[in-house]
């Protein structure tokens, strides 16, 4: 008897001590406060506010990002991520509630001779207090129908807590499909400004070629008539040639651009439409940064970052609770005879009821390993939540710098582009009067191209920087 009362004490003692959790807790590296303002006074405006519609103007590229949400393949493929994450929720929430299952069983047993079955039930067959119908046949048969029911009570959350990780990271995709949508956008934006700078750069080459023919030939009359030379000639057609590159190498860059914007709209090779000859003069788009603390309410990837922090808390608080006990009922109510014909009485409805609890005592490798496991995931989402603020922060930042250094960049190119095409015009016509010499021709109509060429780059750079300003804070998948 004390031997007993030991054994119990035992195993009472290790069962208590095997319900010791780990600590959540972890350590980690100084947080930085967000600033409360950028580098410049904040804005009272924010243009993450604006719907894309409302932020871009032009109505050709709202009909391509139209086309692009619609059929796009990396939008499709994240509906379908979604689908997943869905399911896991409703596999969440079912493990939550009992499980019920029905069906029937045929059987048939003989219990051996020398058996405490066998012998009772060949006393029981000569028992007065049975009837005919109740005495039990040496081959047993055995028949079921009814339902089976188990349900895991969920005492510490650890079911709960699964099903709210499941939830967030349902979140979590949403937001990064707004990501998703808001660089889908950006993409089609850049890329179609992009076309448009390389159609005026096509204009520019192709105009300038024509001029250059134009001078070709008059050098060529110039040699018949002895006032200019070979050495003139060659290099003026070396000029020309240099431009009827540049005009393949623009074709090709359109080529590629168009096909990209057809890659992001998920369909074959097109033409792509596009607004016409009044780039340069296109207004850049107006952009209000509002303030740091904006970001984190607009930016669907600090969004996100946030929402798997939480679903990692969540994952932490289930794994722990692998470590306590875990209480389980289960029942079966039914119809059970060894006759067919009483299947259906009253008499022959059977049911059990049953309770159990049950711990880890020894070897909890595996529920520890999947602790650690979750706890450095833990870990991980904050690090990488500071991480996309901080980024959010820098590029926020970038762009608003680049914007005002590049309108600065686009007022002097204007005024340099300008002044080079008014010294070509001044060289041709002093050539004519023999006061200067083809090759001040040459090189200020090179220098003319390389200016104007600078200053259509620029104006593309211009709103290249003006949508990253608009990604980077968030805009775009409203």
């Amino acid at each position: 008897m004390n031997l007993a009362r030991l054994v119990v004490i035992l195993f009472l003692f290790g069962w208590i001590s095997s319900c010791k959790t780990p600590s959540t807790l972890f350590k980690t590296n100084p947080v930085q406060p967000l600033p409360t303002q950028f580098t410049t006074p904040n804005d009272s405006l924010n243009s993450a506010d604006l719907t894309w519609r409302a932020f871009f103007k032009d109505d050709l590229l709202s009909a391509l990002i139209d086309t692009a949400l619609v059929h796009n393949l990396d939008l499709l493929k994240m509906q379908q991520r979604l689908a997943v994450f869905d399911a896991q929720i409703l596999q969440a929430q079912g493990r939550l509630k009992p499980f019920v299952t029905g069906g029937a069983s045929v059987g048939v047993r003989r219990f051996g001779k020398y058996t405490m079955d066998g012998v009772g039930n060949f006393d029981t067959n000569f028992s007065t207090n049975i009837t005919p119908s109740q005495r039990v046949a040496e081959f047993l048969p055995d028949f079921f129908w009814g339902v089976q029911s188990s349900w895991e009570i969920d005492v510490y959350r650890k079911l709960r807590n699964q099903r709210q990780a499941a939830i967030s990271r349902y979140l979590a995709t949403l937001e990064g499909r707004n990501l998703l949508v808001t660089n889908i956008i950006a993409d089609i934006a850049n890329t179609y400004y992009d076309l448009v700078a390389a159609d005026l750069e096509l204009n520019f080459i192709r105009e300038t070629i024509v001029l250059q023919r134009a001078q070709l030939d008059l050098i060529k009359l110039e040699k018949e008539a002895g006032r200019s030379t070979e050495l003139a000639v060659q290099q003026f057609d070396a000029q020309l040639l240099n431009a009827l590159s540049l005009e393949k190498e623009l074709l090709q860059q359109i080529n590629f651009d168009e096909n990209r914007i057809n890659f992001i709209l998920g369909r074959f090779s097109q033409p792509v439409q596009r607004t016409k000859g009044s780039f340069l003069q296109t207004s850049i788009l107006q952009v209000y940064k509002g303030s740091p603390a904006d970001l984190l309410k607009n930016r669907p990837d600090i969004r996100q970052a946030e929402l798997n922090i939480v679903a990692a808390k969540a994952d932490v608080a289930a794994a722990r609770a692998a470590f306590l006990p875990s209480l389980n009922l289960g029942g079966t109510l039914g119809f059970q005879a060894f006759n067919p014909k009483f299947i259906l009485s009253p008499q022959s409805i059977a049911f059990n009821i049953l309770g159990g609890i049950s711990a880890p005592l020894v070897n909890k490798t595996a529920i520890q390993a999947e602790f650690n496991f979750r706890k450095a995931e833990q870990l991980d989402a904050f690090y990488h939540y500071q991480q996309v603020i901080l980024n959010g922060y820098v590029e926020v930042h970038n762009q608003w710098v680049s914007i005002d250094n590049l309108q600065q960049m686009y007022d002097l190119k204007a005024q340099e582009a300008q002044k080079l095409q008014s010294a070509v015009e001044i060289a041709s016509q002093l050539y004519l009067t023999g006061r200067a010499t083809y090759l001040e021709i040459l090189l200020n109509r090179q220098n003319a191209i390389r200016a104007n060429f600078e200053l259509i780059e620029i104006k593309q750079r211009q709103f290249d920087a003006t949508v990253k300003l608009y990604r980077a804070l968030g805009g775009g998948w409203r």
